[in-house]
């Protein structure tokens, strides 16, 4: 906590002056919070630029533990600031639009999920952190996509797996590690939207280009990729590989990042299935805007609560899934952002 108690009386501003600097008042009011902004490589750039952390979910979350902010403002999607709260419940973590959720997290409610382990009684579960704060205290542990392959390697061969939610993510899994995994089969709206035939024509039109796709893309995008990673393992790659042009087969708003530490690079999104529309656009991401985040931080809601019990059983997963992750790499030019 800070030294001095920060201000957290809700403004109850229902209309916003259209005369007003937005990123100015978003500005003040994040001092007069004492409040941490952060968010994921998916929001728009007009977001990342104010945020005072840019990255994957997790080590959003991290990183905001490790402030002394009362407040917690997570510009992401719902399952993110849980995790926000899981691991600071001693801070207010808002986000700007409650709405804003996740195509895997509704995949998997957790009595359905709970159902599918019961019917597995000898399998550990390794979940994705793409998931609600309920499904994590139902999992042993959770994984990212950065860590879940050092994870499952780490796991006795003998040892039956269950993987949930995202059966891309888990299959590309199976085949690295050679594990017999059982799957959830949900997918991210997202990812499962690349176009093979218009990534393949993508590719004709520049020879040379390295394609860096996420593993939550379905096989057969995978297949053609030069490299398969997280969102920051994607940036890390395209910053040190040599290469002047790259296909991003990922949420596109992760190229502003690219764009802001290799100016000198051209970064290109993998199309959809009709080459043209933004259909890669995460439709949840989206609902944050600076508008919304002022609200939130003027009039402190909404407001992120998991309930304890549910929060000290999820944060127990979260916190094998630490024990068990290698150091992460850094990130060329990480100050940049």
């Amino acid at each position: 906590m800070s030294d001095t108690q920060a201000n957290l009386t809700p403004l109850n501003i229902t209309e916003i002056d259209p005369f007003i600097d937005l990123k100015a008042e978003i500005d003040r009011l994040r001092k007069e919070r004492n409040a941490v902004i952060l968010a994921h490589y998916y929001q728009s750039p007009e977001i990342q630029d104010i945020a005072d952390f840019v990255g994957d979910s997790l080590d959003l979350s991290r990183n905001a533990a490790n402030t002394d902010a009362d407040v917690i403002a997570f510009c992401g999607v719902r399952f993110m600031a849980e995790t926000a709260k899981i691991l600071s419940p001693e801070k207010t973590v808002i986000l700007p639009d409650m709405e804003a959720g996740c195509s895997l997290e509704d995949s998997c409610p957790p009595d359905e999920f709970k159902a599918f382990r019961e019917e597995h009684p000898d399998h550990i579960s390794l979940t994705y952190i793409n998931c609600s704060a309920e499904v994590k205290a139902l999992s042993d542990i959770i994984v990212t996509s950065t860590n879940a392959e050092a994870i499952i390697n780490q796991i006795p061969e003998d040892q039956p797996i269950l993987f949930a939610p995202d059966k891309y993510l888990g299959g590309y899994l199976a085949k690295k590690s050679g594990r017999d995994m059982t799957l959830w089969q949900g997918t991210c709206i997202v990812h499962e939207q690349f176009s093979e035939r218009e990534l393949i024509k993508l590719k004709a039109e520049n020879p040379g280009a390295p394609i860096a796709a996420h593993p939550e893309c379905p096989d057969h995008i995978l297949r053609h990729a030069d490299h398969v990673g997280s969102t920051s393992s994607i940036l890390r790659y395209v910053l040190e590989d040599p290469s002047d042009t790259f296909i991003i087969a990922t949420e596109p708003h992760i190229i502003h990042q690219m764009q802001l530490r290799a100016p000198e690079k051209t970064f290109i999104g993998a199309p959809a299935d009709d080459g043209e529309c933004n259909c890669n656009n995460c439709p949840f991401m989206e609902l944050n805007t600076l508008e919304k985040l002022y609200l939130s931080l003027a009039n402190m809601t909404p407001q992120i609560e998991v309930d304890e019990d549910i929060r000290v059983k999820a944060l127990e997963s979260v916190q094998r899934m630490l024990e068990m992750s290698p150091a992460a790499k850094p990130i060329p030019d990480e100050a940049a952002a």
